[in-house]
């Protein structure tokens, strides 16, 4: 058996690496839209490349919650915050793979001109990266006022989600041969509204931890 002190150190490191993991997929959301804007496949294959830590990352979180689990049985606040921990932890990682998908649209784009100039998309991104940096603050604070912020952020990026979707409807009507880009176009912006959904189930998260109960801030 560990010790109280070392039982607190793990779980603080647990704390660490979801911070860490917090800056990796916030810097890879950034990176993989700009790489999309100045159609930089080189960049975009870096980013990809960068996959494979983030899930590192993910695994170490699993592995040092889950010997706590097996050799200490926490109970209450303390089993709640490693479980919350395993939550956030799949959370991010799915954000990554969603940012890496920005980047193989890149990729599969080959460098061609972008059919308009970016604007709704870049918004999208910029809320979310902020959406992800507000999760990872509420949860290292326990701020439940912060994580039900996300809720209302996610909905300014359902809205700007759905113009997107609007303004590329529009678009293939009048330029139906360029349907492939506008195909992959709306793809990123359904992947950077997925990003912005799972920040909302780390808000989540967040209020099952300090109050041990579970809301639904996606309703």
């Amino acid at each position: 058996m560990i010790q109280r002190r070392d039982f607190d150190l793990a779980l603080g490191e647990l704390s660490q690496l979801i911070e860490e993991m917090g800056r990796r997929v916030e810097r890879a959301l950034a990176e993989s839209v700009e790489s999309l804007k100045t159609q930089d496949v080189a960049r975009a294959k870096e980013i990809i490349e960068k996959d494979v830590e983030l899930n590192q990352l993910e695994n170490d979180i699993m592995d040092i919650g889950s010997k706590l689990i097996l050799t200490q049985q926490p109970v209450a606040k303390d089993l709640r915050r490693i479980l919350v921990s395993f939550r956030i932890a799949s959370d991010l990682e799915r954000m990554g793979d969603l940012s890496i998908d920005i980047a193989k649209v890149v990729v599969r784009l080959e460098g061609q001109p972008l059919i308009k100039e970016l604007v709704d998309i870049p918004r999208m991104a910029e809320i979310v990266q902020k959406m992800i940096e507000d999760s990872i603050k509420a949860y290292e604070r326990e701020d439940v006022d912060l994580a039900y912020k996300m809720a209302k952020e996610d909905d300014l990026v359902d809205q700007l989600y759905g113009q997107i979707l609007r303004d590329l409807y529009q678009y293939i009507v009048e330029n139906p041969q360029n349907a492939n880009q506008v195909m992959l176009l709306n793809f990123v912006g359904r992947y950077i509204e997925r990003i912005a959904d799972h920040a909302t189930n780390i808000g989540e998260s967040v209020v099952y931890l300090v109050t041990n109960s579970r809301p639904d801030l996606n309703s």
